[in-house]
């Protein structure tokens, strides 16, 4: 399950990338427009930025903007940028990946055959699926449940 920092951050560069005739936005406007709560938003807009997602301009005139085009972000950097490595088990991890305490034989062992198995799945989707893609998703969806007709009296 991934953290609230990285749905609000789905949701906050969502708001972003969908609104068509802004490029600069504020922590105030994102926060309003997606229902997240703003002190919480700009450590998550920091953490953005610092990933190379975001850009941002301090003073009159600042704010934050995608530093590079929707289709170019991948759903993976954003759960990444707040969740680490999305490996179910450690001795997946990226970083010096040990055995399980509890696992004898790590070459052998069943659970991480299959959570091996898992991450790649996982690591697949996320990497593959842009914040453009994840959005033309949602308004595709959003189109079809508008185009249903109730018969329900």
């Amino acid at each position: 399950m991934i953290s609230m920092r990285s749905k609000y951050a789905l949701k906050a560069l969502s708001v972003m990338a969908s609104t068509k005739d802004k490029e600069l936005f504020l922590i105030v406007e994102i926060a309003q427009i997606g229902n997240i709560p703003k002190k919480f938003l700009e450590t998550i807009l920091l953490t953005m930025k610092s990933q190379g997602i975001l850009n941002s301009r301090k003073g009159p005139g600042g704010g934050y903007w995608l530093a590079k085009a929707p289709s170019t972000i991948t759903i993976g950097s954003i759960v990444r940028a707040f969740e680490g490595d999305l490996a179910p088990v450690q001795c997946l991890g990226s970083s010096s990946s040990p055995a399980c305490p509890e696992c004898s034989d790590k070459a052998t062992c069943g659970t991480r055959l299959v959570m091996s198995d898992v991450h790649d799945a996982v690591t697949a989707i996320l990497d593959s699926v842009t914040l453009a893609d994840m959005l033309q998703r949602s308004e595709f969806e959003r189109q079809k449940l508008s185009q249903q007709i109730d018969f329900a009296i």
